[in-house]
């Protein structure tokens, strides 16, 4: 283990800790915890450092720890579709690992230098998980290591467990407020044989006038051609949609995977989807911006109530947007405004984008964002939960020593 004063790349969302540990193993992990418990010390993880930006700023970091030396694959069980890994291990070198056998992690990875237990944290997924599922869906067991230096275990080869929860689908999304995730086992898939895109471009929405003779914006054949795909026999892995800032059209791409790859793509060409290629669009499974960026999630029938929203808030905020959506079991979408958007147009933006959008069935969460834009506006929006939240934090992390105030309500 070693340990160095912090600097100023070392910033949390603009907060800079004192100090940055990095342990080696678990048991380095659960003494640095159980130590700043003692002294009272404000510890936020990290892996990569890719989405440290992401979520609100801790309300005050002391230690910021670094797992990046926890980077070893400890075990692939290839005959049993199994691998575990420690949380410091990069998604791309753990692909890399697996190819080598044939199989494949199926969570999609947006931000190189993105790693197992950052993945985890923020809940990141991409389009893949139409048929894989999420992280919460492939991953089966988890060590975390809580606030006050207990290790516990769950899923997989079960040591210790906390009673009454289930560990891994609690962590996943609570970014380092609950413990520390030190280790994570997986569910792989074989590497499909074959893969090919379909791509094909359709309108956005329908533009009209009202009585003034005011731009408004429509619903379109969205909804009523994605529920086609996702439906049709021709099954596909992924669907992804790529609107580029200001433009009036949008991509969608869909995946398909195995022996019939190609013949499944084009038989979907009639519905559109006319291009049909082995590679990957340029923009799949990528992030639209990360500067300010904002995150959507509803049914997958509001598809079309998206992206009339969007359009309403663009012109209300006057600021050009950058949209990918993908489907799953539900609709996510993550919208990109120019890195230098002011405060003001960031926050008009996100306040008519939930006036048109976030209901009891969809919701807006401002992922990240300049402190300064992010003061204007709650980044997390109705939190329906949130009593429950602080129930399970104080169950965790008495102390709220872990990211202390980077999830709703100060959470």
């Amino acid at each position: 283990m070693s340990v160095r004063d912090a600097g100023p790349d070392d910033d949390v969302a603009g907060v800079r800790p004192r100090w940055v540990v990095l342990p080696e193993s678990v048991e380095e992990i659960s003494e640095v915890l159980r130590v700043c418990t003692e002294r009272g010390l404000a510890v936020v993880p990290v892996g990569g450092g890719t989405k440290l930006h992401w979520a609100r700023r801790p309300d005050r970091c002391d230690v910021l720890l670094d797992l990046c030396c926890m980077n070893q694959v400890l075990e692939h069980a290839a005959g049993d579709l199994v691998v575990r890994v420690e949380a410091g291990v990069t998604m791309d070198a753990l692909a890399a690992v697996l190819a080598g056998k044939g199989q494949e992690l199926a969570l999609d990875t947006p931000l190189e230098g993105a790693t197992v237990g950052g993945t985890l944290a923020t809940a990141l997924a991409g389009p893949r998980s139409l048929r894989y599922g999420t992280a919460r869906d492939l991953l089966i067991g988890v060590t975390v290591v809580l606030a006050d230096g207990t290790v516990a275990r769950s899923g997989g080869k079960v040591v210790k467990n906390v009673a009454g929860y289930d560990l891994g689908k609690l962590l996943t999304g609570s970014y380092g407020t609950l413990g520390v995730i030190a280790e994570a086992t997986f569910r792989l898939h074989p590497l499909p044989s074959k893969r090919f895109w379909a791509s094909g471009r359709v309108p956005a929405a329908r533009e009209d006038r009202d009585d003034t003779g005011s731009t408004i914006w429509l619903p379109g054949d969205l909804d009523r051609l994605l529920h086609t795909l996702v439906t049709s026999h021709a099954e596909p892995s992924a669907i992804e949609l790529d609107w580029p800032s200001g433009a009036s059209e949008m991509t969608v791409s869909a995946l398909f995977e195995g022996g019939a790859a190609e013949g499944r793509a084009r038989a979907v060409q009639d519905l559109g989807l006319t291009d049909v290629a082995d590679a990957p669009p340029a923009t799949w499974a990528r992030l639209p911006g990360d500067e300010v960026l904002i995150e959507a999630r509803a049914p997958l029938s509001r598809v079309q109530a998206l992206a009339v929203a969007v359009l309403g808030a663009r012109d209300d905020a006057g600021v050009p947007a950058a949209t990918r959506m993908w489907l799953g079991d539900h609709l996510v979408a993550r919208i990109a405004l120019p890195p230098d958007t002011g405060p003001a147009a960031v926050a008009a933006f996100v306040t008519t984008l939930r006036a048109g959008f976030d209901d009891d069935e969809g919701r807006i969460v401002l992922l990240a964002a300049p402190h300064e834009a992010a003061r204007r506006v709650e980044r997390w929006g109705r939190v329906g939960a949130l009593q429950l939240m602080r129930r399970v934090k104080e169950r965790f992390d008495p102390g709220g020593l872990l990211a202390p105030g980077r999830l709703p309500g100060g959470v």
